[in-house]
């Protein structure tokens, strides 16, 4: 292997990269789009969830209630209805995702038998945000009847015990403000560098095919390896800027925590990507349509990273044949070490095993990228 040659190619990919505006279109805005996309776009953190009020009793103490779902961040109130044909036009147009309605002997009942009930009403299209509406619902109605049962007990010269015996104290570690935007941002890097990277190199291959310039590689005395390198290099270090910039805007941009260390964030974005561009490579070896190659290492790449990394839906919850095929994902590991780098702070000792499969993942995919390319015409 000689560097001479290796640097030969590299600099006619570069001179393709510089003169092909689809390739820079890709390496340059595709990175900010999807950052800022995703960024702004995906969020699990659900707050002014839209609210309906319909109040039968208007009394005092209804007034109450529904003044605590106003006054919640996680309401939002769009409608005050006057009956229940209001209500149902509200859901079934999608004006709100939760109704609540007050019965009309609301305050009679509470007085008489000292229990009473409020009816909530839910979107359930979105499993997710019902859900979760329904536990916000629940956590208000909760607190105003904690507060009548002391005004309650107070009026009938009872004592208050202002003391639970058992109470929980709960700290969160990591991510403090509980912001899902924590988390999700570092995924969007590893989507990105994974999208970018393999749609970059699918197309080396490929377009020697297409603009038939194979004929004269073939005859040249570049070995496969040679090759590989000399084509991969330039696309490597566009991949580097482009985990740079991302990781820009993560930190300074999006405010995400960064409490590891630089060195290991870039050792293991070298891994992560030299994995993506050698799949790319691969893609482009076996296709030699760059319509084709980029289809399928769009395939290859984003579905995995965004379904079985742990970016989109936790691998603890998957059913166990699934869990078990997330282990053949490089973006697993990845994800896992960015998170764990910004949020936590780990080092490459807490991290060794990730970044051990994370290595063994690339030398095994490199070395299958270098048997791939045959320097034949058939």
């Amino acid at each position: 292997m000689k560097l001479r040659r290796i640097k030969a190619i590299a600099v006619k990919e570069s001179l393709q990269i510089v003169r092909d505006p689809r390739s820079l279109m890709i390496a340059l805005l595709v990175p900010l789009m999807q950052m800022f996309v995703f960024g702004y776009g995906v969020s699990l953190d659900i707050r002014h969830l839209p609210l309906c009020l319909l109040d039968h009793e208007n009394s005092q103490q209804s007034r109450d209630l529904l003044a605590r779902f106003s006054a919640s961040s996680y309401f939002s109130v769009q409608s005050v209805a006057r009956s229940e044909r209001e209500i149902a036009h509200e859901l079934d147009h999608g004006f709100c995702q939760l109704a609540v309605v007050v019965p009309a002997d609301f305050s009679q009942r509470l007085v008489d038998a000292g229990v009473t009930s409020v009816q909530a009403l839910l979107d359930g299209t979105d499993s997710n945000s019902a859900s979760i509406a329904a536990g916000y619902a629940r956590s208000v109605v909760s607190g105003f009847s904690a507060d009548v049962q002391l005004e309650s007990l107070q009026r009938r010269g009872g004592t208050v015990q202002t003391q639970t015996p058992v109470d929980v104290e709960a700290r969160v570690w990591f991510n403090e403000e509980l912001e899902s935007r924590n988390f999700i941002v570092p995924g969007i890097v590893a989507l990105v560098m994974a999208i970018v990277g393999a749609q970059l190199t699918s197309l080396t291959i490929a377009r020697e095919w297409e603009r038939g310039t194979m004929e004269l590689l073939v005859s040249t005395p570049v070995q496969p390896m040679e090759l590989m390198i000399g084509k991969l290099l330039p696309y490597f270090a566009v991949g580097m800027v482009d985990a740079s910039i991302c990781l820009g805007l993560a930190v300074f941009w999006f405010q995400v925590p960064f409490r590891g260390t630089v060195a290991t964030l870039l050792f293991t974005s070298a891994l992560f990507l030299s994995v993506v561009l050698c799949i790319g490579y691969l893609v482009s070896t076996a296709i030699r349509s760059q319509v084709g190659a980029s289809q399928v290492a769009l395939l290859l790449t984003m579905l995995p990273t965004v379904l079985l990394s742990g970016f989109a839906f936790p691998i603890d919850q998957m059913p166990a044949v699934v869990r078990g095929a997330t282990y053949l994902v490089s973006g697993r590991y990845y994800v896992l070490i960015l998170k764990s780098i910004f949020l936590k702070g780990a080092g490459v000792s807490e991290l060794a095993v990730p970044i051990l499969f994370l290595a063994l993942y690339a030398a095994a995919i490199v070395f299958l990228a270098a048997r791939a390319f045959r320097k034949t015409l058939e």
